[in-house]
C-alpha cells in the first residue's frame, strides 16, 4: 500500500490555480478549514488523484444532485458551488480502492468546464466572504449558535463533548458557522445552501435555523425516549422496534407484503357481507391484527375473534319446506299421539307460509321425563327441513354461559347460543333449550335474565353477545324450551313462552308405542332382527303395568332392551333360534313383578279412601287412612305431609265439628277419641290442597263407620265452608287412577272443563262426578 503525507503548509487563495480538476461528491459536504475523509472507488477519480498528487495536490469538490455512487456524474449533475481543497493524505488500497484525507481552502464558483482529460476539469472563480466583521448582530447569532450547538452535543452521542469547547474558542463568525454547518446532522442540500452564502450574516442566520430545527429534532426524541422508557415492557418494546424496522424498509423500498392470513380474512369479510356495525369492528380488529406481530398473546386474541366474526352464519339460512302435508306425516311417522304439539306446529308452517317475515314462535313442552319432549324438536327440525341444535341448561349457574365472556378476559369464548349457531352454519335453526325449569343464579348473575332477551321476539333481533359485542338476529330462530315443571320459572321467563302441555301416556298409547317405535329400536341395538325375538301384546301390557309406574316411557323401553339383551345372550350361545316373549316368560327377564295391581279393590274398612296426586313424573294414586282411639280431641298426621296438607286435615276435621248434626255424628266421640291420619309410602313427602275432600271423606267414613263405594278415587281442596274448589292436573290424575283400577271419580265442577284433554277411550271406561259442594261428595261416596 502506497502512503504519502503532505506536509504542513499555509496556503493562500493566491496560490490556487484558475484551473482545477473536479471530484464529484455524495450524499456529503465539505466547508473551508474542514477536514474530510474519502473513499475512492472509480478509475477516473483515482485517475484525477494521481495527477493532482503529481502536482499541487488541490483538487475541487462539487455536491452531485443524486445519490447513486457507482454511475458517471456529469456536469449537469453537479452544483456550480463547491470547495477548493487540498489532499493530506492518500493511501492506496490493493482493491483498486485509494482513501483520502483533504481539507477544505476556500469556497470556489465553476466558470466553465474544460475537456480532454479523462476526469472533469474546470475553470473556477475563487469567492471570498463578505461581512466578516464580528459586528453587534454577528457576535449575538454567535452566542445563540454556541449556546444552542451545546446542547446539540449533549443530546447527540455521536458527536465528542470537545466539540462545544472547541466551537466557543472560534472568535471568527466565518469559520463557526462552517464549522457547526459541517457538523450537524442537517440534510446536505440545507448545507450546500449555507456553502453558497458568501454574506456571514445571512450564513449564520441559515445555520442559526439548521441547529434550532436539529436541537427541536433531538428534544422530541429525549422526550419520546424517556415516556417510552417508563412505560414500555417486553411487547411494547418489540413493537416498537418493529415499527422502526419497517420505517426503515420502507424508506428502502424493502416494505414486506401483507401476511396471508391478512388477506384471508379480508377476503372473508367481504364474502361474508357481514351487517354494517359487525363489518366496521372486523376492519378495525383487522387493522389491529395487522400492526401486531404474530407471536405476541394479543395476536391470538384478535384472529380468535376474527374468526367468530367471519364464521357465524349472518346470512346463511335453511329454505324452509312448506309442505303442510309431508310435514304432518314425518311428525306421525316419529311419534305416536301429541296431537296439542303437532296441531301448533302445523299452524305454524301455515302462517309461513301464508306471512314469509313472521317471527318465530317460542313453544315450551312441559311435561314428565320420558313422554318425548327433546325428540319432538328433532321431528320439528326435519319437518321443517332445518338445522336441530340442543342446549342443555340443566344445573347452568352462569349468565356468561348465554352471553358469553367479554374479550378482556382470558380465555373468553362466545355464549353458548352463539357457539351452536356457528355449529349449525344456518342462522335460522330449530334450537331446543332444554331442561329449562333447572336454570338456576349464583353470584355469577341469573342465566334466565339473560334469556329474557334471547326469547324475545320484540328484542332478540339485536341480541348482544359480550364476547361479540355487536348485534346478532335471532328473529329467524325457532326457539323451543322443555321443562318438566313451569313453577321454577321466573314468572317473566315463563310469560315469553307458550306452554304446550305433554302429559303422560295411558297403556294402550304406552301399548302402540312400544310396538311400532321401542321394540324396533331395542332389537336394532342388540343385534337382532324380527325373525329371532318377537314380544306379544300381552307380555307389553304386563311390563306396562307389573314393572313401570311412569307417566312416559324410559323405563318401559329400559325393560324392553333387558328382554332384548337376554334373547341375544341365549340366541349368542346358540340354546335358541328364534323366541317369542309372552306373559309366562316375563319372569324369566325382568325377575317378579314390581307393582300390586289394583290396589283400589284392597278397601275393605271405613276410614280408608283413595285419593289422587300429581307428581312431576306423572299422575300416582294416594291412600289416606284414617283411625281412632280413645283419647281427647288429639288429631296425629303422619306420612311425610307438607303444611298445606296438614291444614287440609285440619280443615277437615273442623267442616266435620261445625256440622255434625248434619252428618249425623256424636258431639261425645271427639271428646273421648284421638285421631291419627296417615297417608302410606311414609318417606316420600307430599304436600298439596288436593288431598282435602279425600281426608274429609276419610274422617267421615271412619267416625260414621261407612265404607266406601270400590274402585272410587276423589280429588279435590275443600273449605270450611264445605265447598269443593278447582285442582290441576286432572289429565295425569284420571290416567293414574285408570292404571290403578278405579271406575268412578269425583271431581270439583269447575274441573269439568279439563276433561277435554282425557283421551275418550278412558272417559268411557270410567265414570266421573262433578260437584262443588261437600254434602254431594259424601253422597256418592259411600256405598
Amino acid at each position: 500500500m502506497e502512503d504519502i503525507r503532505h506536509p504542513s503548509a499555509q496556503i493562500s487563495t493566491n496560490d490556487i490555480p484558475g484551473i482545477i480538476p473536479i471530484l464529484p461528491i455524495v450524499d456529503t459536504n465539505l466547508f473551508p478549514k474542514m477536514v474530510l475523509p474519502l473513499v475512492l472507488i472509480q478509475k477516473e477519480a483515482i485517475d484525477l488523484i494521481d495527477e493532482a498528487m503529481a502536482g499541487n495536490r488541490m483538487l475541487g469538490l462539487l455536491l452531485s444532485r443524486r445519490s447513486d455512487i457507482d454511475s458517471k456524474h456529469t456536469a449537469d449533475d453537479l452544483y456550480r458551488i463547491g470547495a477548493v481543497a487540498v489532499i493530506l493524505k492518500m493511501s492506496k488500497m490493493e482493491d483498486e480502492k485509494a482513501q483520502l484525507l483533504i481539507q477544505g481552502l476556500n469556497r470556489f464558483k465553476v466558470t466553465r468546464y474544460i475537456q480532454g482529460k479523462p476526469y472533469m476539469q474546470a475553470e473556477i472563480e475563487v469567492m471570498e466572504s463578505r461581512n466578516i466583521d464580528p459586528s453587534v448582530e454577528n457576535r449575538a447569532l454567535m452566542a445563540n449558535i454556541v449556546e444552542q450547538y451545546e446542547k446539540i452535543v449533549d443530546l447527540s452521542p455521536g458527536l465528542p463533548s470537545e466539540l462545544g469547547q472547541m466551537i466557543k474558542s472560534l472568535q471568527e463568525p466565518n469559520a463557526l458557522a462552517d464549522m457547526v454547518a459541517s457538523t450537524i446532522n442537517a440534510p446536505v442540500r440545507e448545507k450546500q445552501k449555507v456553502l453558497e452564502l458568501l454574506d456571514v450574516t445571512r450564513r449564520l442566520k441559515k445555520v442559526t435555523r439548521l441547529v434550532n430545527d436539529q436541537l427541536e429534532i433531538l428534544e422530541m426524541g429525549s422526550k419520546i425516549q424517556s415516556q417510552v422508557k417508563e412505560d414500555m415492557d417486553k411487547r411494547q418494546r418489540e413493537y416498537y422496534l418493529r415499527q422502526q424496522l419497517k420505517a426503515i424498509k420502507d424508506e428502502l423500498g424493502e416494505s414486506e407484503d401483507e401476511s396471508v392470513e391478512i388477506l384471508e380474512y379480508q377476503t372473508l369479510i367481504r364474502k361474508k357481507k357481514l351487517p354494517d356495525e359487525a363489518r366496521k369492528e372486523a376492519e378495525r380488529e383487522l387493522q389491529r391484527l395487522a400492526r401486531m406481530h404474530p407471536s405476541s398473546s394479543e395476536y391470538v386474541v384478535a384472529s380468535t375473534y376474527l374468526d367468530w366474526l367471519t364464521t357465524l352464519p349472518w346470512n346463511e339460512a335453511s329454505k324452509d319446506r312448506l309442505d303442510i302435508q309431508k310435514a304432518r306425516q314425518v311428525l306421525n311417522q316419529d311419534h305416536y299421539g301429541l296431537e296439542k304439539p303437532k296441531k301448533r306446529i302445523l299452524e305454524y308452517l301455515a302462517v309461513r307460509k301464508l306471512k314469509k317475515d313472521s317471527k318465530g314462535p317460542i313453544l315450551c313442552f312441559a311435561g314428565p321425563p320420558g313422554t318425548g319432549k327433546t325428540s319432538l324438536g328433532r321431528s320439528i327440525a326435519r319437518a321443517l327441513g332445518r338445522e336441530f341444535v340442543r342446549i342443555a341448561l340443566g344445573g347452568v349457574r352462569d349468565e356468561a354461559e348465554i352471553r358469553g365472556h367479554r374479550r378482556t378476559y382470558v380465555g373468553a369464548l362466545p355464549g353458548r347460543i352463539i357457539q351452536h349457531l356457528r355449529k349449525a352454519g344456518k342462522k335460522n335453526p330449530v334450537f331446543m333449550l332444554d331442561e329449562i325449569d333447572k336454570v338456576d343464579s349464583s353470584y355469577h348473575g341469573d342465566p334466565s335474565s339473560a334469556l329474557l332477551e334471547v326469547l324475545d321476539p320484540e328484542q332478540n333481533f339485536s341480541f348482544s353477545d359480550h364476547y361479540l359485542d355487536v348485534p346478532f338476529d335471532l328473529s329467524d330462530v325457532m326457539f323451543l324450551t322443555t321443562a318438566n315443571v313451569l313453577h321454577t320459572i321466573p314468572a317473566p321467563l315463563r310469560d315469553r313462552m307458550e306452554v304446550l302441555e305433554l302429559n303422560g301416556y295411558t297403556e294402550d298409547e304406552k301399548l302402540k308405542i312400544a310396538t311400532r317405535y321401542l321394540i324396533p329400536r331395542q332389537r336394532e341395538a342388540n343385534g337382532l332382527n324380527a325373525t329371532q325375538i318377537k314380544i306379544t301384546s300381552g307380555a307389553v301390557k304386563k311390563i306396562i303395568s307389573g314393572y313401570t309406574r311412569e307417566s312416559g316411557l324410559r323405563n318401559l323401553e329400559r325393560e324392553i332392551g333387558t328382554i332384548c339383551r337376554g334373547v341375544a345372550a341365549k340366541i349368542a350361545e346358540e340354546k335358541a333360534e328364534s323366541l317369542i316373549i309372552g306373559q309366562k316368560e316375563i319372569r324369566e327377564y325382568l325377575g317378579p313383578v314390581r307393582n300390586m295391581p289394583d290396589l283400589a279393590l284392597r278397601i275393605k274398612n271405613p276410614g280408608v279412601v283413595v285419593g289422587l296426586a300429581w307428581t312431576p313424573v306423572g299422575g300416582e294414586i294416594l291412600f289416606v287412612e284414617a283411625v281412632a282411639m280413645k283419647g281427647g280431641k288429639g288429631l296425629t298426621l303422619t306420612g311425610q305431609l307438607g303444611d298445606v296438607m296438614k291444614e287440609s286435615a285440619s280443615t277437615a276435621l273442623s267442616y266435620i265439628r261445625a256440622n255434625a248434626g248434619k252428618l249425623k255424628v256424636k258431639d261425645s266421640f271427639f271428646e273421648t277419641h284421638d285421631i291419627h291420619i296417615h297417608v302410606p309410602e311414609g318417606s316420600i313427602p307430599k304436600d298439596g290442597p288436593s288431598a282435602g275432600i279425600t281426608m274429609l271423606t276419610a274422617l267421615v267414613s271412619l267416625i260414621c263407620e261407612k265404607k266406601i263405594r270400590p274402585r272410587l278415587a276423589m280429588s279435590g281442596e275443600i273449605t270450611l265452608r264445605g265447598e269443593l274448589l278447582p285442582v290441576g292436573g286432572i289429565k295425569e290424575k284420571v290416567i293414574a287412577a285408570h292404571r290403578a283400577g278405579i271406575r268412578s271419580i269425583i271431581l270439583p265442577l269447575w274441573n269439568e272443563k279439563d276433561m277435554e284433554d282425557v283421551p275418550d277411550h278412558i272417559k268411557t271406561q270410567m265414570d266421573f262426578y262433578f260437584t262443588d259442594q261437600m254434602e254431594k261428595v259424601l253422597e256418592n261416596a259411600f256405598a
